[in-house]
């Protein structure tokens, strides 16, 4: 099985990412996330979740392990594959995901294209004791972090440049008006 894989990027098919790793390119399937944060780069590493069915051979790719792990456990859900996976984790980042599930609260999850109010609900009952609680202090900030995405989002900007706008504002800013303020400075200034 297939745990790390770093090379170099060759191209960008849909939602995949085409490393070259000696020689060989494999195609790796990626979040909407990940993808825009390996645009641009020559070189990546990701942690890979190898999926096989009778009929495919499927890698997965991730930045970080606690986004696999976060995938993992997602596709471990009967009825949640792996693109339904990758969906909720490019709509939420996995700190958002887990306080979603601790605080028993399916609105993140519905937004996912395919993931109902009853999928959403199965998700939160199966990981409710594998997640890690999640401190009040990350739930507050996972939370006002989800609504600002959610502001930049509906004013045209992708997830992934809302997410790193986002990034730049200083962690103390809690008000979610003031952080999509600071935010969209920043997306200002790449302009």
């Amino acid at each position: 099985m297939i745990a790390l894989l770093e090379g170099k990027i060759a191209g960008i098919k849909g939602n995949a990412v085409i490393l070259m790793v000696s020689g060989v390119g494999y195609q790796v399937n990626v979040s909407t996330y990940t993808l825009g944060k390996v645009a641009g780069q020559e070189q990546v590493l990701f942690h890979i979740h190898t999926h096989v069915r009778e009929d495919m051979l499927a890698l997965y790719g991730f930045l970080n392990e606690e986004d696999l792990t976060m995938f993992e456990l997602l596709i471990s859900i009967s009825g949640i594959g792996p693109r339904v996976a990758l969906s909720i984790l490019s709509i939420a980042d996995v700190r958002t995901i887990r306080t979603a599930i601790v605080n028993k609260d399916p609105s993140i999850l519905t937004r996912v294209s395919g993931v109902g109010k009853r999928t959403a609900e199965r998700v939160i009952i199966e990981l409710q004791n594998k997640v890690d609680a999640v401190g009040a202090e990350d739930q507050e900030s996972a939370l006002s972090g989800q609504d600002a995405i959610e502001a930049l989002t509906s004013l045209g900007y992708s997830i992934a440049q809302a997410r790193e706008a986002l990034k730049l504002v200083p962690s103390d800013i809690k008000d979610v008006s003031t952080r999509v303020r600071q935010a969209l400075r920043n997306l200002g200034k790449k302009k």
